[in-house]
């Protein structure tokens, strides 16, 4: 089992910080949302050595990159390393969650931070992690 937690945040300045490969293993699956919380950061955020998101249920990179950049954030690909500046104000787009739950549910919030309308294709696959997610976030958002 993963450890589990409730988080409680009042407020938070974000800064762009660069984990390293061996962080970036350890949270592997978080590194999506992670990517979105970047965009909004002050600074450069750098992802180093996150190939393995190449071959989870999509190649998550692609997914990450054509998905931000569609929203108006300012990401990219070096090898692999994902780059981020922000912070950046998003806008609503469609998007392609690639049908893997990790970027549906990614999409899925940055359409809250996004100014108009964001449509997201394979939005159903969220399901997966959690069956009642898109239902919870529409309860939050109204």
């Amino acid at each position: 089992d993963e450890p589990v937690a409730d988080l409680r945040v009042r407020s938070a300045q974000l800064r762009g910080v660069e984990v390293d490969a061996r962080q970036a293993v350890a949270a592997i699956d978080e590194i999506p949302v992670l990517c979105l919380a970047a965009t909004q950061a002050r600074g450069r955020t750098t992802f180093r050595g996150v190939g393995e998101l190449r071959v989870k249920e999509s190649d998550r990179i692609a997914g990450i990159v054509d998905g931000l950049s569609a929203l108006g954030a300012k990401v990219a690909v070096d090898g692999d390393d994902v780059h981020i500046v922000g912070p950046t104000a998003l806008h609503g787009a469609s998007v392609d969650a690639l049908g893997d739950h990790r970027l549906a549910m990614t999409f899925a919030i940055a359409g809250l931070l996004a100014s108009g309308r964001t449509t997201i294709t394979g939005a159903a696959s969220a399901a997966v992690s959690d069956p009642g997610f898109l239902a919870e976030l529409e309860r939050i958002r109204s």
